[in-house]
């Protein structure tokens, strides 16, 4: 048809979409995707990185269109727990950045290299890692001291003006560093056992935090809950905080991570 009009493909979208044939062009601007650093704290729940979390953000970040750098502590784990048996390994002993290397599939650098220059945001997965190897929440509480690049990095971002996104029992973090930040950790009552970590509230109240109840599941909103707190730019959401299904598990982070995309601006 196009040729009994006598005209040419690129004439013809010239005539009928202006827009589309510059698309076509390496000249035409496209925006720099999101670079976003992932901050992992070893592999497995009990004493690293929350898998299925790590993976949930890795997966909404890669559909989002964001180039993903992680990066752990080079430093011991505080123990390693037999998995199966939910019980220390008395005589074993690894390294965080090393059992991290597991989940990046050995892409991953030392955390002490992660700066606010190279990237536009970071992300915290959770897992009693968090608690564990990047502070020492799990035995200290609210007096808890936070790992030194850690607690950098954190600063870094927050200074800069840049997202941090958290997940599951990391908000404990940003409670700890950044006097007055917003969090989530999802309810502030066990309600018969669906939310067995909710004493974390309380704990996040007591390092300066302000906690904010949300849900970990599909609520009658439009969308999975996530707590955004404007004025730090700090996203979280509750994540394995809740005993619930794993999709619920994965929308709430996909809701955390597309908030932090969204403050990037990319």
């Amino acid at each position: 048809m196009l040729a009994s009009r006598g005209l040419s493909l690129c004439t013809a979208l010239r005539w009928a979409a202006p827009g589309l044939l510059a698309s076509f062009h390496s000249s035409a601007p496209r925006l720099r995707p999101a670079r976003v650093a992932v901050v992992l704290s070893g592999c497995g729940v009990y004493d690293g990185t929350e898998i299925h979390e790590a993976s949930a953000i890795l997966v909404h970040l890669s559909r989002g269109g964001a180039k993903v750098q992680m990066y752990a502590p080079d430093v011991p784990q505080m123990h390693v727990v037999d998995h199966s048996k939910g019980q220390p390994a008395e005589a074993e002993s690894r390294n965080v950045l090393v059992e991290s290397a597991r989940i990046a599939r050995g892409k991953i650098a030392s955390l002490a290299k992660l700066t606010t220059a190279d990237h536009d945001a970071v992300i915290f997965p959770g897992g009693f890692g968090a608690a564990k190897n990047l502070s020492t929440f799990a035995v200290d509480g609210k007096d808890c001291k936070v790992n030194r690049e850690v607690e950098r990095v954190l600063k870094d971002f927050h200074k800069a003006g840049k997202p941090i996104g958290l997940c599951c029992i990391s908000p404990v973090l940003a409670a700890k560093v950044l006097s007055g930040a917003e969090v989530t950790v999802g309810h502030e009552e066990e309600e018969g056992g669906k939310w067995p970590y909710a004493g974390t509230a309380g704990a996040i109240k007591e390092l300066g935090g302000k906690h904010y109840v949300k849900e970990a599941v599909f609520s009658l909103t439009p969308f999975y809950e996530a707590h955004v707190d404007t004025k730090n730019k700090v996203v979280t959401t509750p994540a394995f905080m809740c005993e619930t299904e794993l999709h619920h598990i994965f929308d709430g982070i996909g809701a955390m991570v597309k908030n932090v995309l969204k403050l990037t601006g990319k």
